[in-house]
């Protein structure tokens, strides 16, 4: 992580200072930080030589303001850098949010541009900003699933199904009315039982178990695990039977390029600020964003019964924290919030 700057510099006339509250830290912006130059989630925030500063989602404070629209002590909700400060360049100001129009993010996929403005004292905001981000790509994943009916899949396998985003994609597919596909967690035997446990899966195998997939049942695999092994142990072991192999995450800290001589389709990866713009093209960004926040709230509402934050403070607490992460020593049971 970069050292921190000092924020006090004179903001220019259209900027704005924010000071970074609190935010998650996950599997998933390890993920950030190893693909980093491949999908330029190092261009977001752009830091010294040599250093990086790894995104993060999470609340921030308005302390500073050139900008009339925004006043100091406005609270925002956003894709941020692990630091104490940020300037953006508000842009398209609404009630709902805004957008960071900076020279150098003016690229960047929007998504990631967005921060939306958020009442001070909002209930439930400590798990929304562990949960949010991550619940976000799990229902974009469902509803990419059930845009293509499932590739003609009968069986959809998820790996790392103890991950976030894993949960949320499966949960989001569960509830689906007419749902004619299995839901099948591969994950480790240690994470087996809590896999189990949360009932959003109808059939849990351990990766030594692999073996007794079966190969007549049309399949696809989604992979957030990125493990090079367990990837071609379910290409290998189902064979033709695999209709669709889609790369999303890389909790097990592998490579985005998947092995040239895979038996069945090759692996392709699921990048969900391509599908959030189709969706908001189709439905229009009120609609989209009414479907995601009512699938959240009942995720949010079900993970009351196993989730436990997990929090740390300052240098030495977020350093400790990211090696934590870092080396799968958190809990799938837990999440962890920060505060710089």
């Amino acid at each position: 992580m970069e050292p921190q700057a000092d924020p006090q510099r004179e903001l220019a006339a259209g900027e704005v200072l924010l000071r970074i509250d609190h935010y998650g830290l996950s599997s998933n912006n390890i993920t950030y930080g190893l693909l980093g130059d491949a999908l330029r989630y190092w261009d977001f925030f752009p830091a010294q030589a040599s250093w990086g500063r790894i995104p993060v989602w999470g609340y921030a404070d308005v302390v500073a303001s050139r900008v009339p629209e925004l006043s100091e002590g406005e609270r925002v909700f956003g894709y941020l850098p692990m630091s104490q400060h940020l300037v953006v360049r508000p842009a398209r100001i609404n009630p709902a949010l805004f957008v960071d129009a900076s020279e150098h993010r003016s690229a960047l996929p929007p998504l990631y541009q967005q921060y939306f403005r958020t009442p001070r004292g909002a209930a439930d905001e400590q798990l929304r900003t562990v949960l949010r981000p991550l619940y976000g790509t799990g229902f974009l994943l469902d509803d990419w699933l059930a845009d293509n009916a499932q590739f003609g899949a009968r069986r959809v396998l998820l790996a790392s199904a103890s991950s976030k985003t894993a949960l949320s994609a499966a949960f989001t597919m569960a509830r689906r009315a007419s749902r004619d596909f299995e839901i099948v967690a591969l994950t480790s035997g240690r994470n087996a039982e809590f896999c189990g446990k949360v009932g959003y899966y109808d059939r849990v195998i351990s990766y030594p178990e692999l073996t007794a997939l079966s190969g007549d049942v049309p399949s696809m695999l989604i992979d957030m695990a990125g493990d090079p092994l367990v990837t071609r142990q379910v290409h290998t072991q189902l064979g033709a039977a695999l209709v669709r192999s889609s790369i999303v995450g890389l909790t097990h800290q592998g490579s985005l390029a998947p092995a040239a001589d895979l038996p069945g389709p090759k692996p392709e990866l699921f990048f969900a600020p391509d599908h959030i713009q189709k969706r908001t093209r189709e439905l229009g960004p009120e609609e989209f964003r009414r479907r995601l926040d009512e699938s959240q709230d009942a995720f949010f509402e079900s993970t009351r019964g196993w989730l436990e934050l997990v929090h740390a403070m300052g240098p030495v607490g977020i350093e400790q924290a990211y090696l934590r992460v870092l080396n799968g020593q958190l809990a799938p049971s837990q999440a962890m919030l920060l505060q710089p």
